[in-house]
């Protein structure tokens, strides 16, 4: 799951790899690229993902060697030419931009459009591209074996900058109002908590649906393809302030899948406000977000602040029936960056919120440690009590929002703005470096209608030690409420730490978690 991000921004979807063994197997064999040309509809792919999961897997196939060992500057001299997109000589309200093949992407995948003529396969089109003078384009037995990677999604406001792209392995993500790119999305997640065992399923092939003029949508199917398992996908995605994508997905195992996690979720966490013990950095913050956040089936709202660990760990928060979780970018102050290349501070957020009911599980967190922000560090997905089994498939639905707003709908507690930690006790009189004091500001919901002579409570529980110096007071200056305490571990053993604001026997805010570790300090 660590995954290698270098560079990748300057493809404008900072997109994941997946590598896979060598071998030129094409997704054609046994008859597969035909019947991948006669799906019509959700119902069909789902029937041809049930079929493929019941033959063996074939690796996909790969691109002709001098376009894989094209290095970055080479593959970033293909652009797009004019006119290139799909749908670009149309009054269509997207464009779609296939994503030329090569260099980290040497997997070919499968391009189809559903019309009202039927599906027809978009085969590889070298017109679609410019090729530098240094470079000699793909003759026509190349292009049969090149494809392309994966494509990008333009609307109709905007034919210059992309608002969704679908690249390398089942990795997709989107920008919300502020077009800046930043977590993705996966397909699925196998063994991931596994470390260096993850199996990375990949998108063999995608059709995309004509919408119609007015249409406000774009749909697109996809069949997934692993070892472990096969999978049908379904996204509608629609463009606003949020980009909005309803995804259904039926997932046919191969064999049994004990580690499977749904609508993963992958990120990059480097140093913040509450981890500064690997600091070496001229911008005081890196993250792409800064916290996941989840909203249990009892409907509790929970905010657990990520962190960038000595050694890989893995939390897990068991629900039954969850109602959503996600990871949130919540720190949009420019000043608390100062980074003006990619700019960490209009990152979007997404949250996931679960359609029907999920059942009993976990949504598990997966933290790994990071040396810079390259690096995809950061995992999270929901897992089930009882996995799918072969020829029990699963089916699900869940809602993606893209950008910095959560849905109006939602309740709307006060939220964990930020945390910070550092040696507790009292200036002045001796402080014990053990003893480790903490913050967190809380900012939204009710809190603005309380002042300092409101009996607001700080709730604190921790696993073990003892808790000091409890306090809650309103901060003008922030806006919200603080509250603080000083923690004395008591010991060596991590701890488990529960907090939230009270008010006459209700919660104010969301529940704020977090794990002291010995090696935090």
């Amino acid at each position: 799951m660590l995954i290698d991000r270098r560079n990748l921004l300057a493809l404008g979807v900072s997109s994941l790899v997946a590598l896979f063994p060598p071998r030129n197997v094409r997704a054609e064999t046994g008859g597969l690229g035909e019947r991948m040309g006669r799906v019509e509809s959700f119902e069909s792919l789902q029937a041809l993902a049930r079929d493929v999961a019941r033959t063996p897997f074939e690796p996909p196939s790969r691109v002709p060697k001098r376009f894989i060992e094209l290095g970055h500057d080479q593959y970033q001299a293909i652009g797009l030419a004019e006119g290139g997109t799909i749908w670009s000589a149309s009054d269509l309200p997207f464009r779609v931009a296939p994503v030329h093949a090569g260099w980290l992407f040497p997997h070919p995948i499968d391009l189809f459009e559903i019309g009202a003529a039927g599906t027809r396969r978009l085969s590889f089109d070298a017109t679609r591209f410019t090729y530098p003078d240094s470079m000699t384009p793909p003759d026509p037995g190349e292009g049969d074996q090149l494809g392309y990677a994966g494509f990008r999604v333009f609307d109709r406001f905007d034919v210059e900058r992309d608002v969704a792209a679908f690249l390398g392995a089942s990795y997709f993500r989107a920008v919300g109002k502020e077009m800046q790119y930043g977590l993705s999305a996966r397909g699925l997640a196998l063994d991931t908590a596994r470390l260096g065992e993850e199996e990375l399923p990949f998108f063999r092939a995608f059709w995309l649906e004509r919408p119609a003029p007015d249409s406000g949508s774009l749909t697109v199917l996809a069949l997934l393809d692993s070892a472990g398992t096969t999978g049908a996908y379904r996204f509608v995605l629609e463009t606003g302030r949020s980009t909005v994508i309803d995804v259904s997905a039926s997932i046919f195992p191969r064999t049994e899948l004990p580690g499977i996690g749904l609508a993963p979720i992958a990120s990059m966490y480097l140093h913040g406000e509450n981890d500064y013990r690997r600091r070496d950095d001229v911008r005081p913050e890196v993250h792409d977000s800064d916290g996941l956040v989840m909203r249990t089936g009892a409907g509790e709202w929970i905010w657990r602040p990520l962190r960038n660990p000595a050694e890989p760990r893995i939390s897990t928060f068991s629900d039954a029936t969850p109602r959503g979780f996600g990871l949130q970018q919540r720190d949009r102050s420019f000043a608390h960056y100062l980074d003006d290349g990619v700019y960490y501070d209009r990152r979007p957020n997404l949250w996931i919120e679960l359609v029907g009911d999920w059942g009993r599980g976990r949504v598990e967190l997966v933290e790994l440690p990071a040396e810079d922000d390259m690096t995809d560090n950061i995992a999270v997905y929901w897992r089930p009590e009882v996995p799918p089994l072969p020829e029990q498939p699963l089916s699900i639905g869940y809602r993606m929002y893209w950008g910095t707003d959560m849905p109006d709908r939602l309740p709307a507690p006060a939220r964990v703005m930020a945390t910070w930690t550092g040696v507790g006790g009292v200036p002045g009189e001796g402080r014990d470096p053990r003893i480790r004091r903490f913050v967190v500001d809380f900012s939204g919901g009710d809190l603005g209608r309380l002042d300092d002579g409101s009996a607001v409570e700080a709730v604190i529980t921790v696993s073990k030690g003892e808790v000091r110096r409890i306090a809650a007071r309103p901060v003008e200056e922030l806006g919200g409420w603080r509250m603080t305490f000083d923690l004395d571990p008591q010991g060596e053993a991590p701890i488990d730490l529960r907090a939230y604001l009270r008010f006459r026997g209700g919660a104010l805010t969301e529940t704020w978690l977090y794990t002291w570790h010995p090696d935090d300090v």
